[in-house]
């Protein structure tokens, strides 16, 4: 599989008492294939996998797989603490109709390099489909590091990396080094360093709500190689990145943003606590000016 594009975490909305919104999800979706993403990713921590129990999230995988209806790829997050536990949801999703797994670090465990490298190739074992892998040390405090990456070479199936470590390093190791595992920057206000190292895909939560935005980055960067413009977009969404990153409200953000949209995502699970007035001011003016300066550099109304 080529991972090439934006691919969007998916929310899962919600009604206030926490149900699933099952038109807001229907609608979600289609908003996102409408507005020309490249993917759908299921079950990644944007979409609350850990605030969730196995019938939810194996009920999300099937459920997204009959409204995506093979319109876009559908990525399906394995995230889990037990191997085993990974495993089960690798199976789960292949039977589903997943395209890829995205295969992280096992959260709080602290595995070893060789450990992170077992934890994956058994999930590779269980399903046998292109893997994205999920580099995230400041969530799981340990990197996927060369002697992880050179173990998973064991498996062609291990064709992409979201790198999310925000260390400039590590993409020029990735794009020098492993050039047969495809880049996808996980570091959103690092987008144009990714693309200009060779990136040719994004994992960006703030598509569920600026897929235009985001997609015009890409399609500068990538697809016409124009840095230029691509530094202008870039610029014009960098407050938006400050916004989503600073004080824990990132869901919280997103979900919002997506209302802001006419799709009501409803609140975070617990234990987040939605946004407040002000939160929701500054948001959604951020949002308006973000979209101005794009649609000023691109020609296209937003």
């Amino acid at each position: 599989m080529q991972f090439e594009g934006i691919y969007t975490p998916i929310v899962t909305p919600y009604h206030d008492d926490f149900s699933l919104n099952e038109k807001a999800l229907s609608e979600t979706v289609d908003h996102l294939v409408n507005a020309g993403v490249h993917g759908i990713i299921v079950a990644g921590s944007t979409g609350e996998y850990y605030a969730q129990s196995t019938a939810e999230r194996l009920d999300m995988m099937t459920r997204c797989a009959a409204l995506i209806g093979g319109r876009v790829p559908m990525i399906v997050g394995t995230g889990a603490i037990r191997t085993e536990d990974s495993v089960m949801f690798a199976s789960a999703a292949k039977a589903a109709g997943a395209d890829a797994l995205l295969v992280a670090t096992p959260p709080y465990a602290y595995p070893t390099s060789r450990e992170i490298a077992l934890h994956a190739l058994a999930v590779d074992r269980a399903a046998n489909l292109p893997v994205m892998l999920y580099n995230y040390p400041g969530r799981m405090s340990v990197n996927m590091d060369e002697d992880c990456l050179d173990r998973l070479g064991r498996s062609p199936n291990f064709c992409a990396i979201k790198e999310s470590s925000g260390d400039v390093n590590r993409l020029h190791m990735l794009a020098r080094d492993y050039p047969h595992i495809a880049l996808s920057c996980g570091m959103d206000d690092q987008a144009l360093e990714f693309f200009a190292w060779g990136a040719r895909s994004w994992v960006c939560a703030g598509s569920n709500f600026a897929p235009e935005a985001h997609i015009a980055l890409y399609q500068a960067c990538a697809v016409e190689g124009d840095f230029t413009k691509g530094r202008a977009i870039m610029s014009a969404m960098l407050p938006l990145m400050r916004v989503l990153e600073q004080g824990g409200k990132f869901v919280q953000c997103i979900k919002y943003g997506l209302t802001l949209r006419g799709i009501d995502a409803g609140p975070p699970r617990k234990p987040l606590q939605p946004l407040n007035k002000d939160d929701k001011r500054e948001l959604a003016e951020v949002i308006r000016t973000m979209n101005t300066a794009i649609s000023s550099i691109t020609g296209a109304t937003i």
